[in-house]
């Protein structure tokens, strides 16, 4: 008997991966720093260009970004393009970054992104956010969804966060962040970026 081999050319590629510790920490402080300043609050508010019920969402100074995340955005950026189409970006442009604040029993509804490819990162979870018997635990999760379900094809694509966490995704990918109900912040990052029109755009001549 032949070994089956299982492909799967269908549906868009979602990458996971991991940002090192200290880059965490470094998007942790700069944060708190903008939080504790009424005025760097009011500067770098994002929340009226975003669809999120949460807290507060906030824009990272582009300067921070430059000097402390752009090189990790950029390697796995080019890497997940490589991996999926088999070429070469020579161009990842962050086109906008910012933090995400969520607390109990807020959420992001089903939306999409700008850019060509987006990106969502953890980096702070309230402790046991997703304590449930439930044997689906979504509290405080992520879903991916594209399609419809059918047989030999799942629609949904849950994620359960961990600190230092990051996702990448093409930008139309629908998606969705849960409420929780337990105290504390679900502090994460979204991001979109811009790559050579010549790849992103698949009826390029």
């Amino acid at each position: 008997m032949s070994q089956l081999k299982l492909l799967a050319p269908f549906g868009p590629k979602i990458a996971r991966l991991k940002f090192p510790e200290s880059v965490i920490k470094k998007i942790n402080l700069e944060v708190d720093r903008i939080v504790k300043q009424k005025k760097l609050i009011k500067k770098y508010d994002y929340s009226k260009n975003l669809v999120g019920q949460v807290k507060q969402e906030i824009q990272l100074p582009s300067v921070f970004i430059k000097k402390n995340i752009y090189k990790y955005v950029n390697s796995s950026i080019k890497e997940y393009v490589k991996k999926s189409t088999e070429k070469l970006t020579k161009k990842v442009k962050i086109i906008n970054f910012w933090i995400v604040r969520q607390y109990a029993h807020e959420y992001n509804p089903v939306h999409y992104h700008d850019g060509h490819v987006s990106g969502v990162g953890y980096l702070k979870l309230p402790r046991q956010l997703n304590k449930d018997k439930k044997k689906l635990k979504t509290n405080g999760s992520i879903d991916f969804i594209n399609g419809s379900k059918m047989f030999l094809n799942n629609s949904v694509f849950n994620h359960n966060p961990k600190v230092g966490d990051v996702i990448l995704f093409p930008n139309y990918l629908m998606h969705t962040a849960y409420p929780f109900s337990v105290e504390g912040e679900r502090r994460s990052f979204s991001f979109n970026v811009e790559i050579d029109s010549n790849i992103a755009n698949v009826f390029h001549k």
